[in-house]
């Protein structure tokens, strides 16, 4: 495994890490999360990202009942929550957003969930036009300086809101966020590469990156349609099916010649996808989902690729995907 620092910051997270979205609680059942957490941290995985709306919170109990299980030390691994849309079902208004009761109350619950006693990143999974960010900003540095989270950032905010949130911070002498948790992978690249580019220089903003296999469509995975039990099928995110297969003929023609090129180089298109979101050095880790033991596996095994990786072989896929 490889580690990175996260941004500017001395946290190290694994270059490739795990996550609960969909899976958990869904696809995933107890036993299988725990054999892929086991299977991760044996490949040197040491941070487990989740997020209170996940499955309305199951996602984050039955990751704390895992971790509680596996003993993994605790100053040996990192994980995540994020707060915005809340756990409830049907949230009442106090139960989402960006408001200090809710920023703050979220954190507790989802300690009690994860059963650690801090969260190491905790991020905003969206901006609140509800909320005036300085006090989402004073809510976060009370909890850092509460010793409830270590370090607090933002998930798929606009750059402008992060300027914003810094300045803030800044004027108040307060934390500031230092990770932004965005969409990147090959068909989905303008925010990370272009939207937030002065970010990095400015504020020294680390990535953790979701999606590398633009949920499951550079994996092949819906060449011949959609797989009965994907997350593509899951209740509840018809809006996902429509947002991937939405475009699926324009983008299946970019992609099309993408398995040839793996093949030579002895891989999947898959661990193609996931390597190449590696060599962006902005990403300080790439968050896999998995709803196998041996999906995952063989995910991991995208870091062999990374050796290869030589000006010639970035610039055929650029070619490839025109």
């Amino acid at each position: 495994m490889q580690y990175r620092r996260l941004g500017r910051t001395g946290l190290q997270l694994s270059a490739l890490s795990f996550g609960a979205w969909v899976t958990f609680g869904r696809q995933v059942g107890r036993s299988e999360a725990r054999e892929m957490m086991a299977l991760a941290w044996d490949n040197g995985v040491n941070f487990f990202d989740n997020a209170e709306t996940y499955n309305h919170g199951e996602a984050e109990r039955l990751m704390g009942d895992v971790l509680a299980d596996l003993r993994f030390p605790r100053d040996s691994y990192c994980v995540s929550s994020k707060v915005y849309f809340g756990a409830a079902e049907k949230p009442r208004p106090t139960q989402r957003g960006l408001s200090r009761k809710h920023v703050i109350e979220g954190c507790h619950q989802a300690l009690e969930r994860l059963r650690v006693g801090h969260l190491d990143l905790y991020l905003c999974h969206r901006p609140d036009p509800e909320t005036p960010v300085e006090e989402t900003v004073a809510a976060m540095d009370t909890l850092v300086r509460q010793g409830k989270i270590l370090y607090w950032g933002t998930s798929e905010w606009p750059a402008t809101a992060i300027h914003e949130a810094h300045r803030a911070a800044q004027a108040m002498h307060m934390y500031a966020p230092v990770v932004e948790q965005p969409q990147y992978n090959l068909l989905h690249r303008e925010r990370v590469e272009q939207e937030y580019a002065p970010l990095y220089d400015s504020y020294g903003m680390g990535t953790t990156i979701w999606s590398p296999l633009a949920s499951g469509l550079l994996s092949g995975k819906y060449s011949q349609g959609v797989p009965q039990g994907s997350r593509l099928t899951q209740p509840g995110y018809e809006w996902l099916r429509d947002m991937v297969l939405g475009e699926q003929g324009e983008r299946a023609e970019k992609v099309k010649q993408l398995p040839a090129l793996a093949a030579e180089l002895g891989a999947t298109t898959a661990q193609l996808a996931i390597a190449w979101c590696l060599t962006n050095p902005h990403v300080s880790t790439v968050i896999l989902g998995a709803s196998r033991k041996d999906q995952l596996e063989q995910n991991l095994r995208a870091l062999d690729l990374l050796p290869k990786f030589d000006q010639a072989l970035k610039e055929r896929i650029e070619q490839l995907l025109a």
